[in-house]
């Protein structure tokens, strides 16, 4: 009876222990995942479809749209004032958007929503960005079913050369302005401790993702 009153014991005990370890584990992520999409403020640009033709251009209507929120906030040093930026020239955007789509010979129609959007893990250069939900610009091309498209335009990482692997020092010390030390870390540094971190927050933002989904 003792061996078995003292199992039990040993049982509720591993029990309160995964269910603090569990408490914890969610605190942090929440508050780490928190304050990282707090300070993002996103572009999201879905093609027509997956074929190579409205997937080039996707890319050409990305770039003209890119081309122009740059020369208007490049000066902007907070994410709110870039989304108050992109509601006021919404209309710009859009018909520029339409614009290039109807110069290269397409009649899609382009939707743009500025709102909060579910978005996957992403690495831009060295920095990388958990699962989770951000706000973002999405711009949808005709029946928008093609491939996505990301980036970050606060910070601006928007024109960073992915294959170069490095993200400017510039938007770097953004980054840094915005989050804490540890948060910094988890997006930037490659450790251990910190890849395991970043992995527990990727996890429950994805079952976030798909609970939010279902």
């Amino acid at each position: 009876m003792k061996f078995f009153s003292k199992f039990k014991l040993l049982i509720l005990l591993l029990i309160l222990l995964l269910i603090y370890t569990f408490i914890c584990a969610f605190s942090y992520v929440n508050a780490v995942s928190t304050n990282i999409q707090n300070s993002v403020f996103r572009l999201h640009v879905i093609a027509n479809s997956d074929s190579e033709e409205d997937q080039n251009l996707k890319y050409i209507v990305r770039d003209k749209v890119l081309e122009y929120i740059n020369s208007i906030s490049s000066n902007l040093n907070s994410k709110e004032d870039v989304i108050r930026l992109a509601n006021k020239n919404i209309d710009k955007i859009q018909k520029i958007a339409e614009k290039t789509i109807h110069e290269n010979g397409y009649d899609y129609s382009v939707k743009l929503n500025i709102g909060n959007f579910a978005f996957p893990t992403k690495t831009y250069g060295d920095i990388s960005f958990p699962a989770g939900f951000y706000d973002a610009l999405k711009i949808e091309i005709g029946e928008a079913k093609g491939q996505n498209w990301w980036c970050v335009m606060f910070p601006p990482l928007c024109f960073v050369d992915v294959t170069s692997g490095i993200v400017p020092e510039e938007s770097k010390e953004v980054i840094k302005e915005n989050l804490s030390e540890e948060e910094y870390q988890l997006l930037s540094e490659n450790s251990n401790d910190v890849n395991f971190k970043f992995k527990i927050v990727e996890m429950f933002q994805n079952i976030g993702i798909k609970l939010a989904q279902s």
